[in-house]
């Protein structure tokens, strides 16, 4: 019998392609409530969807399995999978078709989350809404365009992509990581300009796709020195009243990986220091990963009572079951179709360099 717990706010990884007691143990824990996926998750399509058969089967609610799969350099799952096009490909083919571009973002969000779903993931971190200054050294061609109008319009296609493959959105990096070359997996992040420059280029994407409905969102690992002197996802200006009163999001806050360099600032160097204080500053999930110490550190000590809110937030990440099994999937012509067009998007884009 599965154990009856209800999701708490810690997303974990696992260590390879199948759950080990540690695992398991981790996994069972009152205050864990999803786990991520990564490459080495991974080996081929029957093994990931019994991974994710007997991650599901552990608990009622079922935890929440995620992973990063955007497209282009961020996509976990290849072989079996089709590969998709980085997002600046669409932007690319915006500045010729606009309305291409829609609907190959469409279908690129469509194929992204029916492929995932068919293998029992619960939802992606994506569309990425950073805006591509041509600085970023982590975001690059992960960014649609230079311009938030067009980066808004492309994200609301892949969301709407999404959706008809069963999953919700994760917009990211809230309030944005494309001005600045630092990579926050690796160093501390600072982005100096105020907030009146920020809202007018980088909160552009973020504040539509709230009013458009996005259901999730995960807060970057970057400092804002003239807005606060802690990483966003650790800032109740940001969360509190920013994202929450100011652009009235109501949907779910993840933050990024709590291991990451960026996440480390003052009086939070320990795990447990960063767990409590992106918690208190609103986030309803946090990520540890790469880290197993930093995992047991946080189920062993953590003291945090979630709010009716924040469980309610949740438990609506679940992913709409369409088909179980890819082979089911290959069959339906809308997937073979969308398959065909996102095979030809380099083709395009080579076209308009000539």
């Amino acid at each position: 019998m599965p154990l009856s717990l209800e999701l708490g706010p810690v997303m974990i990884d696992i260590a390879g392609i199948e759950l080990t007691q540690i695992d398991i143990d981790r996994l069972s824990h009152p205050l864990v409530g999803g786990v991520i996926l990564f490459t080495r998750n991974y080996s081929n399509i029957e093994q990931l969807s019994q991974l994710t058969q007997h991650i599901h089967a552990l608990r009622t609610p079922s935890l929440l399995i995620a992973v990063d799969h955007e497209g282009g350099r961020v996509q976990r799952f290849i072989q079996g999978f089709t590969k998709l096009p980085a997002m600046r490909e669409l932007g690319l083919i915006w500045n010729h078709q606009p309305e291409l571009a829609r609907h190959l973002a469409f279908q690129v969000g469509y194929v992204l989350a029916a492929e995932l779903n068919a293998c029992g993931i619960d939802f992606s971190f994506t569309p990425v809404l950073d805006i591509d200054h041509g600085t970023s050294s982590v975001i690059g061609d992960r960014a649609f365009h230079d311009d938030p109008d067009v980066v808004t319009n492309l994200a609301q296609c892949i969301t709407q992509g999404l959706k008809k493959g069963g999953m919700l959105a994760v917009a990211k990096h809230f309030p944005g990581h494309g001005y600045i070359q630092a990579d926050s997996h690796l160093q501390a992040c600072v982005d100096d300009r105020s907030l009146d420059d920020i809202d007018k280029i980088d909160l552009v994407p973020f504040r539509r796709m709230v009013d458009y409905g996005v259901s999730g969102m995960m807060v970057a690992h970057v400092i804002f020195p003239k807005v606060d002197q802690k990483p966003a996802g650790f800032s109740t200006v940001w969360l509190q009243q920013v994202l929450r009163t100011e652009l009235q999001f109501g949907g779910c806050i993840f933050t990024d990986d709590l291991s990451m360099r960026g996440a480390e600032f003052e009086y939070c160097e320990t795990m447990l220091q960063r767990a409590q204080a992106a918690l208190s500053a609103g986030c309803d999930m946090i990520l540890v990963c790469n880290n197993a110490d930093g995992v047991d550190e946080v189920l062993q000590a953590l003291q945090w009572k979630m709010s009716e809110a924040s469980r309610l937030r949740l438990a609506c990440m679940h992913a709409k079951r369409l088909t179980d099994s890819m082979l089911k999937l290959r069959e339906q012509k809308d997937y073979i179709q969308a398959i065909d067009e996102i095979d030809s998007i380099k083709n395009r884009n080579k076209e308009f360099l000539f």
